[in-house]
């Protein structure tokens, strides 16, 4: 087992946002996370990764234990160096080049010499169909290059785990599909990753598992046939009819 989450607890005030979520994640597996706006989809996520602290839980991560909760900053350090995050909103530097946020995590945390530095940038701008971009700005970038991009620094970091939080919700629909694709051919080469995510074709035909939560909870959970064709909840039942009624 790559990675174990156990009972994950979160509040924010007085309201559970999280209440007793587990995981099971084996590597080369693409779980695909479903819910509606407010159930705890994208906390869990970041909790996974320490960006929010959980209030309870814990999680066995490539041999090693960690409480979610009272996780010391060394330790955070070690999860985060075998994972990476790919956020809504691209979280780039707009005063820097396409290389430029690549390269910035390799040097500075990764302690890489330059040179190596842009090979190894270069290499996973490559893999996104981005190489051709390197000395632009974000802001002479389309959305769907600028979250390709993203994906590029989190490749680059060599991650055992990607974390995606919804990488096309804020994208125009002409732009989702290069995204997707680049997510697809990633999964074709076994990169294990969670994704938070609306894009019901993709949970659908790309993924291994499909988790569906609400309020807080995981209301089921199983492979893409089963939870798509043969759903056991009757809230899992509504909310896939609805996203069938808009498409």
């Amino acid at each position: 087992m790559m990675l174990e989450v156990k009972n994950v607890q979160k509040r924010f005030d007085h309201t559970e946002v999280l209440r007793d979520i587990s995981l099971n994640v084996q590597k080369g597996d693409v779980v695909a996370i479903l819910g509606p706006s407010g159930s705890g989809k994208t906390t869990f996520l970041r909790c996974l990764n320490f960006l929010e602290r959980a209030d309870g839980g814990e999680m066995v991560f490539d041999g090693e234990h960690y409480d979610l909760h009272k996780a010391t900053r060394g330790e955070i350090a070690r999860v985060r160096k075998k994972t990476a995050f790919v956020f809504q909103n691209y979280n780039l530097f707009l005063n820097k080049t396409v290389l430029q946020n690549v390269t910035l995590g390799l040097t500075v945390s990764g302690k890489m010499k330059k040179q190596e530095a842009r090979e190894v940038a270069v290499n996973a701008l490559e893999r996104v169909g981005m190489a051709g971009h390197l000395d632009r700005y974000p802001a002479q970038l389309s959305g769907g290059q600028q979250q390709r991009v993203a994906i590029a620094r989190g490749l680059a970091s060599n991650p055992e785990i990607i974390y995606f939080d919804e990488p096309t919700s804020a994208l125009d629909p002409e732009l989702i599909g290069e995204v997707l694709s680049v997510m697809r051919k990633l999964a074709e080469e076994g990169m294990t990753m969670l994704v938070v995510t609306h894009e019901m074709n993709f949970a659908r035909n790309v993924s291994t598992r499909v988790m569906f939560m609400d309020g807080g909870v995981v209301v089921e959970s199983g492979a893409p046939e089963q939870v798509f064709n043969h759903p056991q909840s009757d809230r899992t039942r509504q909310f896939l009819k609805n996203f069938t009624e808009i498409e």
